[in-house]
């Protein structure tokens, strides 16, 4: 069973969770989430999530593999909090976890209670909405901690802001 949500109780704050890679669509969401969460009194946090599975396979240089991958999620974090304060007033958290995608997003959902929304924004290529926003979308939904937005990858800074 999920935890109950808090993020409107006293002490706590409404945070909207975007998960931050390196597609092109990730920008829709997080100027989104940026514009929500300013407007709403509440928070963003930015979650990059590191696939081990890859380390793995090499153990003479797992060590090596991880620090790489760790300071690529530290960059990519880095950019996406900037624009997000380019974009809105926000001051963004940054998390990053190790595992499986999905996974590390569920778990990261549970660990913080204030997390009341997850932004999602949609590939705009021939391959769909992109396996994130797949998964969740279908057969994960009836069963996910909290709200889902999807955002269309294809909105214009100027439509995002008409629509958080």
């Amino acid at each position: 069973m999920a935890k109950r949500r808090r993020s409107y109780e006293t002490g706590h704050r409404r945070k909207f969770l975007v998960v931050v890679d390196d597609t092109p669509e990730v920008d829709q969401a997080i100027c989104y989430a940026a514009l929500r969460a300013e407007r709403t009194g509440g928070v963003i946090t930015m979650l990059y999530v590191i696939d081990d599975t890859d380390f793995r396979s090499f153990i003479g240089i797992e060590k090596v593999m991880r620090q790489d991958a760790r300071e690529q999620a530290e960059l990519t974090l880095a950019k996406a909090a900037e624009r997000a304060k380019t974009f809105a007033r926000v001051d963004p958290e940054t998390v990053i976890r190790e595992g499986g995608r999905a996974s590390g997003i569920v778990s990261y959902i549970e660990e913080d209670e204030d997390v009341a929304v997850l932004v999602l924004a949609a590939g705009t290529g021939n391959d769909g909405p992109g396996p994130l926003v797949s998964s969740l979308a279908g057969r994960g939904a009836a069963s996910f901690p909290i709200p889902v937005t999807i955002v269309p990858g294809s909105l214009t800074p100027d439509e995002i802001k008409a629509l958080a």
